[in-house]
C-alpha cells in the first residue's frame, strides 16, 4: 500500500517531535537538572527558527533556479559574513564595543550581508533580460573575491585577534543573546509567513519562465522579491548564529526524495521539519557523543557535502 504525502508529513512532523523531546532529556544530568534544561530548551528554540528559516530560504531558491544543486550560498552570503567578521577585528581591533557588544555585532553584520544582496539583485535588475544564473554567476565571482580578501585579512591579522574570529567560521546555538534571538525570532516567523504566502506562485516557477508568464506570472518582479526574501532569510540567520552552508541542500533533496512530489505545500513543511531533525541530531551528537569539542556545523556540512557529491554522482548517471 503507497503512503500518501499528507501521512509521511504528518509521521516527520511526529518524528521530528520526538527526536526534539529526546534532544531535551538524553544525557542530562540530574544534579543541574534546571540549568541543562533550560539551556538546551533555548538553544531548541534557537534550532526551530533558524532550521526553518534556512529551510524556507532554499526551497525558494531552487523553485526560482529549478535547480536541485544550488543553495542560497553560492551567491557569495557566508562569504560576506566572514569578511564583515574579519574587517571589524582588523580595522578596530578584537577589543571594540563592535566586536564585544552581540547587538552591534549582529546588526552590522546583518545590514552589510543584506547591503549586499540589494545592491547584487537590485542593480543587476536594473539592466534588461538578465537571467538569474547571470546574477548566480555574479554572486559566485563576488563571493570568490571575498573569501580570498577575507583570507587576506586572516593572514596579517595576529593570533590572538584571529583566534576571536575563528569562532565565527562555524554555527554556533550557544552564544546568541536571548533578546536577540526573540527579535529574530518575530523576523524570521514573519518572513516565514511570507515564503507560505507565496508558496502556489512556486510551483509555477517550476514550469520554466515561459510558461509563468504565460500563465499571468509577472516572472522578473515576482523573482526579484523572492531573491530578496531569500538574502534577508539567510542574513537573519546567518548572523544570529553563523554559516552552515550543506544544511539546506542535504534537507530540501531528502524532502524531495522522500516524498516524490514536486507540490511546495508538501516541500517545504518536509524540508522544515528535516532541517529540525538534522539539527537536533547533530546538536545532541555535538553534546553527549564529543562532549562540546566540536561545532554542530562541521557535523552537518560533513554528511552535506558527501550526499551533495552523492547527487552530482547520481546526476551524471542519470544524464
Amino acid at each position: 500500500m503507497q503512503i500518501s504525502d499528507k501521512t509521511k508529513l504528518l509521521l516527520l512532523v511526529l518524528l521530528t517531535i520526538i527526536v526534539g523531546g529526546l534532544y531535551l532529556i538524553v544525557g542530562i544530568n540530574f544534579d543541574i537538572f534546571e540549568y541543562q534544561f533550560f539551556s538546551r530548551l533555548r538553544k531548541l528554540c534557537l534550532m526551530l527558527i533558524v532550521g526553518g528559516a534556512i529551510a524556507a530560504s532554499v526551497v525558494v531558491f531552487q523553485a526560482i533556479t529549478n535547480n536541485r544543486l544550488l543553495t542560497p550560498s553560492i551567491i557569495g552570503l557566508d562569504a560576506i559574513y566572514m569578511f564583515a567578521k574579519v574587517l571589524i577585528v582588523v580595522v578596530f581591533g578584537v577589543q571594540s564595543v563592535l566586536v564585544t557588544n552581540t547587538y552591534y555585532s549582529f546588526l552590522i553584520t546583518l545590514v552589510v550581508m543584506v547591503a549586499f544582496s540589494l545592491f547584487l539583485f537590485q542593480g543587476i535588475f536594473r539592466m534588461s533580460n538578465v537571467s538569474v544564473y547571470f546574477i548566480l554567476l555574479i554572486g559566485v565571482i563576488l563571493g570568490t573575491f571575498f573569501r580570498s580578501l577575507t583570507g587576506f585579512l586572516e593572514l596579517i591579522i595576529n593570533p590572538e585577534d584571529f583566534l576571536a574570529v575563528q569562532s565565527s567560521m562555524f554555527a554556533n546555538f550557544d552564544a546568541s543573546n536571548s533578546k536577540l534571538m526573540l527579535i529574530c525570532t518575530v523576523i524570521l516567523i514573519v518572513l516565514v509567513l511570507i515564503t507560505v504566502y507565496f508558496i502556489p506562485y512556486l510551483d509555477v516557477l517550476l514550469l520554466g519562465r515561459s510558461q509563468a508568464i504565460n500563465l499571468g506570472i509577472s516572472y522578473a518582479t515576482l523573482t526579484r522579491l523572492l531573491l530578496i526574501l531569500v538574502a534577508i532569510l539567510v542574513s537573519v540567520s546567518t548572523a544570529l548564529v553563523g554559516p552552515i552552508t550543506f544544511l539546506g541542500l542535504l534537507t530540501v533533496n531528502l524532502a524531495r526524495e522522500m516524498l516524490g512530489t514536486f507540490k511546495h505545500k508538501y516541500i517545504l513543511p518536509a524540508t522544515i521539519c528535516l532541517s529540525w531533525l538534522s539539527l537536533f541530531i547533530a546538536q545532541g551528537i555535538v553534546e553527549n557523543l564529543f562532549e562540546a569539542t566540536t561545532q554542530v556545523s562541521i557535523i552537518i556540512d560533513l554528511v552535506g557535502g558527501s550526499y551533495f557529491i552523492y547527487l552530482l554522482i547520481k546526476r551524471r548517471h542519470t544524464n
